[in-house]
């Protein structure tokens, strides 16, 4: 939808006060540490864009609090490049760029404000490849520091680092499948079956280029096969989200015009490991 559409669809142009304003209303707070993830066609035309939305949440959290999104890398190798013909795959080796924090781009599919955040001044960015993440804040560098290499969505995690900070998660017009702190949940969850994947990919280590191999819940297909408790079609963090909400664990309300929520980082944890186990089994 192009600007003057968007500004046929809304009361005005959305502005960092107004999105301050709104995001204040439905809950969050002076001092938070947020993970946020969002659409920023839902919130209606934002005037500044990803500057405006990023400076509004800096607004409301202040000096005190920290923003959170998960980055990725958006040029990593792709997992099956060992399976391609020997002379594409020993090119790749020899000529594939290793993940700089500060250089490599996030991952394009997470929407535009990831970029935007990792590239603002004081922004900190984990160091694994694949699942990194980045913060901008009081709390920033305690919640990037020594991302494990292995199971990075597990204990020690930034995931888990958000949740011991009392943390809180933002879908700001984002859909409910969204909901990245999922994994972590999936990742502690004891149920059977759960799906891991392992990788290479190219690190810096002590200023040299370094494949490393890497292991992971399968965050991309699902770390369990949910086709029995979830309707064909659907992906299981929009059900599970929807549970919360239908349980009253869910602040909601309008930022803009995007559909917003507002979880607690520690109830998303501890209500999706018990889904999973019950829906599941325990192993």
């Amino acid at each position: 939808m192009d600007e003057l559409a968007l500004l046929k669809h809304s009361d005005g142009p959305v502005t960092r006060d107004r999105i301050a304003r709104d995001l204040t209303a439905l809950g969050l707070a002076e001092g938070d540490v947020v993970m946020f993830h969002t659409r920023m066609s839902a919130i209606g035309y934002v005037s500044g864009g990803t500057r405006t939305v990023i400076d509004a949440l800096l607004d409301v959290v202040g000096e005190r609090g920290t923003l959170m999104v998960t980055c990725g890398w958006n040029d990593a190798p792709p997992y099956d490049f060992t399976g391609w013909p020997r002379p594409w795959r020993e090119a790749l080796r020899e000529g594939h760029p290793a993940y700089d924090p500060e250089l490599s781009e996030a991952d394009h599919a997470n929407g535009r404000l990831p970029e935007a955040l990792r590239r603002r001044p004081g922004a900190v960015r984990s160091r694994h490849p694949d699942a990194s993440f980045a913060a901008l804040g009081a709390s920033a560098a305690e919640l990037m520091a020594d991302h494990p290499w292995d199971d990075p969505h597990g204990p020690g995690s930034p995931l888990a680092r958000l949740v011991a900070a009392g943390g809180r998660v933002l879908l700001l017009g984002a859909p409910l499948d969204t909901l990245t702190l999922l994994h972590h949940a999936e990742a502690l969850a004891d149920a059977p079956g759960k799906r891991f994947v392992e990788y290479e990919q190219p690190i810096l280590v002590d200023g040299e280029r370094v494949w490393r191999r890497f292991r992971d819940i399968d965050s991309e297909d699902g770390a369990f096969d949910y086709s029995s408790v979830v309707p064909e079609g659907r992906w299981p963090f929009a059900v599970i989200a929807e549970e919360m909400i239908a349980a009253g664990m869910v602040r909601r309300g309008l930022v803009g015009a995007a559909d917003s929520h507002l979880f607690e980082a520690g109830d998303v944890v501890r209500f999706g490991v018990a889904w999973m186990e019950e829906k599941l089994g325990r192993s």
